[in-house]
């Protein structure tokens, strides 16, 4: 999706030669897909957002020394990461249900942003294609819009690409690139846990967009249908959805509590640490945020895992260990905070809508994770 839009003229003569179109890219198409989604980027630009009409690239304002900013930050650094989201495309795809796979995108870079103490500030996304399909891919960045909506960053730009050579029909990748800003001085790699920390686990909204080589595999082998609404899968309270469904439910997004979090601490010590639960599971990434002169012990029977991940583990017979290195197991995201803190976190967290657990203690040891 380029950061401009383009007025391309044609000839009403048919060229007698090769031509792009008949390479597989047609440009008049593509072009109307562009023209349509400068309203959707607008949607999530805020007063920081440079207007740029035609330009080859998106401006971001970092000076904060007008009135019409709020915060200013004293040595700010910029924090950038790239991600995708995985196989849980080829899900999307199968189903036909692609409007929230966007969302899953600006999750995965953006929780791994805020790990670092970064407020998201911009995202940029490339969406591949065999060929655009105006209705598919203004779904899939609607999905994209929204997520940057909930993450409070603006969508800046990126890129649409039609590579038919590459793609079949109806196949697509989604890849993105989020910027944020911190702080020097309250960047998390300058934080460490120490021993009597509370560790506290967000709850994940399911699956998120790790593991889907194992579900998908699972799925295939034991025959399972992505639209049928299996009794296991039910949970208190809730209508039970199709397998397809409770795959696709989009990664949550933790980028609002945790920047106000952090902005709510901004001389107290309370936060020593911070992990996104992705590829590695629980213990893979919370290892991450460890010196090597402390453990964290995690008490597993302290919070109960969505019902996707047992009917998962059952119907593929995949063992207790493997479920816990491949999938975050019902907790998306972790905050190390010191103990005389941990109640008044915990409430803070619950009351901007998140569902919170005290799932373990930070001890002295060897930067490892046990488990209980």
């Amino acid at each position: 999706m380029p950061t401009r839009t383009k007025d391309r003229t044609t000839s009403a003569a048919q060229p007698s030669g090769m031509t792009y179109a008949a390479a597989g890219i047609d440009l008049v198409r593509y072009d109307g897909f562009i023209d349509t989604l400068g309203g959707m980027l607008k949607r999530t630009h805020g007063p920081r957002v440079i207007s740029n009409p035609g330009g080859f690239a998106g401006l971001f304002r970092l000076d904060y020394n007008e009135k019409l900013f709020a915060r200013n930050y004293r040595d700010p650094v910029l924090v950038s990461c790239a991600d995708g989201v995985g196989t849980k495309i080829k899900i999307a795809q199968e189903l036909g249900i692609v409007h929230t796979i966007g969302i899953d995108l600006v999750a995965m870079n953006v929780n791994d942003l805020i790990v670092e103490g970064a407020e998201p500030l911009f995202f940029l996304d490339c969406l591949s294609v065999h060929h655009v399909e105006q209705a598919v891919c203004a779904a899939i960045m609607h999905g994209v819009v929204e997520g940057c909506r909930i993450a409070g960053c603006a969508l800046l730009g990126g890129e649409t690409a039609e590579m038919g050579d590459l793609f079949r029909p109806g196949d697509f990748d989604l890849t993105g690139f989020a910027v944020g800003v911190v702080d020097l001085h309250k960047a998390m790699n300058r934080r460490h846990p120490e021993p009597g920390d509370v560790i506290l686990g967000l709850a994940s909204s399911g699956v998120h967009s790790n593991g889907f080589t194992l579900a998908r595999k699972i799925v295939a082998d034991a025959k399972l249908d992505l639209r049928k609404a299996y009794p296991e899968l039910a949970e208190k309270g809730q209508t039970t959805p199709t397998l397809g469904q409770a795959l696709l439910i989009p990664t949550r997004i933790y980028a609002d509590p945790i920047v106000r979090l952090n902005a709510a601490y901004r001389v107290k010590k309370v936060v020593t640490g911070m992990a996104h639960i992705t590829g590695g599971g629980l213990a893979g990434n919370l290892e991450r945020s460890l010196s090597p002169t402390v453990d964290a012990v995690i008490q597993t029977k302290s919070w109960t895992p969505p019902a996707i991940f047992r009917f998962l583990q059952e119907r593929g017979g995949v063992e207790e260990a493997e479920m816990r290195t491949v999938f975050n197991m019902g907790i998306g995201y972790c905050v190390v905070v010191r103990p005389t803190f941990a109640q008044a976190v915990r409430e803070r967290l619950e009351r901007m809508g998140e569902t919170v657990f005290e799932i373990g203690k930070i001890t002295k040891g060897k930067g490892r994770v046990i488990e209980k």
